[in-house]
């Protein structure tokens, strides 16, 4: 996917849930977020896993602490939960 593909969809998808758009610190702590995720738990739990976080922040909490908490969730998770 291109810079600007993924760049129009994020701003399309914001505007359409009258939402903020996504700077690039913040896509990017998801984006990392994601594949620590993904690669240390399982890939259908980093979809989930962001949309836990997006609940957090929207509640309050800070982007890059809840994806420095998380992150290290699946970092110590690696190879300890199966997948199935």
């Amino acid at each position: 996917m291109s810079e600007n593909v993924l760049a129009d969809w994020l701003r399309t998808a914001a505007e359409a849930l009258g939402v903020d758009a996504l700077t690039i610190e913040e896509r990017d702590a998801i984006l990392d977020l994601a594949k620590d995720v993904a690669h240390g738990v399982a890939r259908p739990a980093a979809p989930l896993t962001a949309f836990l976080a997006g609940v957090a922040v929207g509640r309050g909490a800070d982007l890059q602490r809840a994806r420095e908490v998380l992150g290290r969730l699946a970092t110590r998770a690696e190879g300890t939960i199966e997948s199935g």
